[in-house]
């Protein structure tokens, strides 16, 4: 599983139920071991620390391997809170979506038509993009997280250390976009850009005067009592309980480890600042494939997918990836992953079967062999 997905390009993307949870099984249960083992092996590959929960019906499934601090080799747990980086991005579309569906706004609205000037310059016009390619990257704007000076700024030792309690704007992370040429023009092709969903979030201020994240706090988090997920803001700690978050802070996974956990997560924005554990994050997906938070023309256009460049056997959605796996299993998520913290979530079409995950660590691990092991192992 590779770094950054929320602040590079979603990278193991591009790489890859209401009510409380049941009581977790008994650990030794044959029929997760080999979840069991591709989690321990990815602690063997250099991850400090994994917390995994399963759902599966009614029985609900938990697992940690490795440690969650470093320095005092304390363990992750099972309700460890962390980072989910780019799976905020499901939390934003789901809510555009759910405007759609009150006549609030259309999916073919323009850009500009929400945030009239704001998608201009070097060959951006926010009057041929729409919104619905916004939520499934094909509006061809330039991802600001691919921006050489931000780049350094945020994700490199000296830049990191020196600015990450800066706070961003939306605004101001539009701009750094718009200082580049489009990758192409809307509708031509896919390329995962951050900026489409800080934009997202920008119109879904616009359309109800609130912002995204209470919003998603209103219509997402207090109806499926997702206690332990939260959009910070500028919120620079991860809530109790929670393990520590590890970084290279380098382009190579040689070198020393630092302690990131603390940094505004502005930086993110509504592309991926949210915070959450691996139950409330079986519960918004199994919740969300069921039907439970969408009308099923809007779940329809969600689970419509475009062909993603580097990923076999998936598609894209509107913030919600389709991925065919190994034994024609198809599962149904996001990944997400921001500075020491790599995250997964995803679910069977029927929300029956969902598994949420987390690295403490953001330069090592196979995510997809978690992801495999779970719903294809024996």
């Amino acid at each position: 599983m590779t770094v950054r997905t929320t602040v590079v390009v979603g990278a193991t993307a591009v790489a890859l139920a209401t009510g409380l949870a049941a009581p977790a099984t008994a650990a030794g249960a044959d029929t997760h071991e080999a979840t069991r083992q591709a989690v321990r092996a990815v602690v063997k590959d250099g991850v400090p620390g994994v917390t995994l929960t399963a759902k599966d019906g009614r029985s609900t499934w938990s697992t940690t391997a490795g440690v969650g601090n470093l320095r005092t080799r304390a363990p992750r747990t099972a309700d460890d809170r962390y980072r989910v980086g780019s799976i905020t991005k499901t939390f934003v579309s789901t809510v555009l979506l759910q405007l759609e569906a009150e006549g609030r706004l259309s999916l073919d609205d323009t850009v500009d038509k929400w945030l009239p000037g704001v998608v201009h310059g070097n060959g951006h016009d926010g009057r041929r993009i729409t919104v619905r390619q916004l939520l499934n990257h094909t509006s061809g704007i330039f991802n600001y997280t691919a921006d050489e000076t931000f780049a350094r700024t945020y994700f490199l030792k000296d830049g990191f250390f020196a600015h990450r309690y800066d706070t961003q704007t939306p605004q101001q992370l539009v701009a750094i976009a718009m200082a580049h040429q489009p990758d192409f023009a809307p509708g031509t092709s896919w390329n995962y850009s951050n900026t489409n969903y800080v934009l997202a979030g920008m119109v879904i201020q616009k359309v109800t005067g609130r912002s995204y994240g209470e919003e998603i706090r209103h219509r997402i988090i207090a109806p499926l009592h997702l206690t332990a997920t939260s959009v910070p803001g500028t919120r620079v700690t991860v809530p109790r309980p929670s393990s520590r978050a590890y970084s290279k802070l380098a382009q190579t996974a040689a070198g020393p480890t630092y302690d990131v956990t603390r940094l505004n997560p502005s930086l993110a924005s509504s592309a991926g600042e949210m915070i959450s554990d691996s139950a409330d994050l079986d519960r918004f997906y199994a919740a969300l494939l069921k039907g439970r938070l969408l009308p099923p023309k809007q779940l329809k256009e969600m689970k419509t997918t475009v062909t993603v460049e580097g990923i076999p056997n998936a598609g894209y959605g509107l913030g919600l990836l389709d991925r065919e796996l190994s034994c024609g299993v198809h599962v149904w998520g996001h990944d997400g992953g921001i500075h020491g913290s790599s995250s997964v979530a995803v679910t069977t079409a029927d929300g029956r079967h969902s598994l949420a995950f987390n690295f403490n660590g953001d330069r090592s691990g196979d995510g997809d062999a978690v992801v495999e092991a779970e719903f294809c192992g024996e």
